[in-house]
């Protein structure tokens, strides 16, 4: 007969997907993670594992809930040079303004923290790239397809650099950085694209 659980595993797995988000997986204790969830350390580790593998399945639920649909959004988006000014102007403002003000990006934190030596981190954080670059690319296509983009313009290239420029954004406002200084640095990035 299968264990029945007494709590909801996504709600923890969301609040400690928050506690990683915030303050990293090197400085969060399961301590901490226990008292975030409100549950025990037996629970925890019967349900997700140790440490690491909470870390993990918290990193892979903030891609499926937070990252991969703002891409998928991005990449749908048939208004060219629009959808992305867009994209950025939602990124400054989750990441300026609300509840996860000054938090920045789960994933670009985990770039920063020790973390990343980890083989399965790394995999999720490329496969991470490899999503936002694409979504920038597909954004940058549809915006040449429209006649938007200045001539000889490289959408590859052009999304390589869009997706360094959203992890900035994120590292900035993580330390601080205001939401029209980031706005302003977004606008100069990409007034060369358009014609």
């Amino acid at each position: 007969m299968a264990d029945i659980k007494h709590f909801d595993p996504d709600r923890a797995l969301e609040r400690a997907e928050r506690l990683f988000w915030q303050h990293g997986s090197a400085t969060t204790s399961i301590q901490a993670v226990t008292e975030a969830t409100g549950l025990n350390r037996s629970s925890l580790y019967a349900t997700f594992g140790g440490k690491r593998e909470l870390y993990l399945a918290a990193l892979r639920r903030y891609l499926s809930h937070r990252a991969r649909p703002a891409f998928a959004g991005l990449a749908a988006d048939g208004r060219g040079l629009a959808a992305v000014r867009d994209f950025f102007a939602g990124l400054i403002e989750v990441r300026c303004a609300g509840g996860f003000a000054g938090w920045g990006c789960m994933v670009v934190n985990a770039h920063t923290g020790p973390e990343r030596a980890d083989p399965e981190v790394r995999a999720l954080l490329d496969e991470h790239h490899v999503e936002l670059r694409d979504a920038l690319r597909a954004a940058l296509d549809t915006a040449g397809r429209l006649g938007q983009l200045a001539e000889g313009t490289s959408t590859e290239a052009v999304a390589e650099v869009l997706a360094l420029l959203a992890y900035g954004v994120n590292l900035r406002s993580r330390a601080g950085a205001d939401a029209d200084t980031l706005r302003a640095t977004v606008a100069a990035a990409l007034a060369p694209l358009a014609v």
